[in-house]
């Protein structure tokens, strides 16, 4: 695993630095809480050293998001992962970019149906929520509110 974090400097029109985070990681099931701790790190660090207003609610929420969309790379999507993370004005955008071409589906609803709720789970704390096929994998990308 690779992480890293960086703040882009101010540009022209004196708008604050660009917070970003980024990680490589294996794929394997062990990313899950490496990829959690990775974000619950950076928004500190954005709250912290930033000022930006990051409330205890959305790191939560930001840690589940992670949690489910690492899920599925670990169970569906072999080899290499990226994970972004990047605060865009009050929203955290999470991208997750794998080595599977193959979009995901939701399933239809199943009171009855145990696991397979992630996507749904992600859909509903989004306020953005895409995928798109790129060069062999796919991109996720999910935004979330930081208050």
């Amino acid at each position: 695993m690779v992480e890293g974090i960086r703040d882009m400097a101010h540009d022209e029109a004196g708008q604050p630095p660009v917070l970003q985070a980024s990680a490589a990681y294996d794929g394997e099931a062990a990313m899950i809480p490496a990829a959690r701790d990775l974000v619950a790190g950076f928004l500190a660090r954005a709250q912290g050293e930033h000022g930006l207003p990051v409330t205890a609610k959305a790191v939560q929420v930001a840690q589940l998001v992670v949690s489910e969309l690492g899920t599925n790379v670990a169970k569906y999507a072999p080899g290499p992962c990226l994970l972004d993370a990047e605060i865009l004005g009050d929203e955290l955008q999470l991208t997750v970019w794998d080595t599977e071409a193959h979009m995901p589906g939701l399933a239809a609803p199943d009171a009855e149906r145990v696991g397979r709720h992630g996507m749904e789970i992600v859909l509903a704390l989004c306020r953005h929520f895409e995928i798109s096929q790129h060069g062999g994998g796919k991109r996720i990308r999910a935004r979330i509110t930081l208050d």
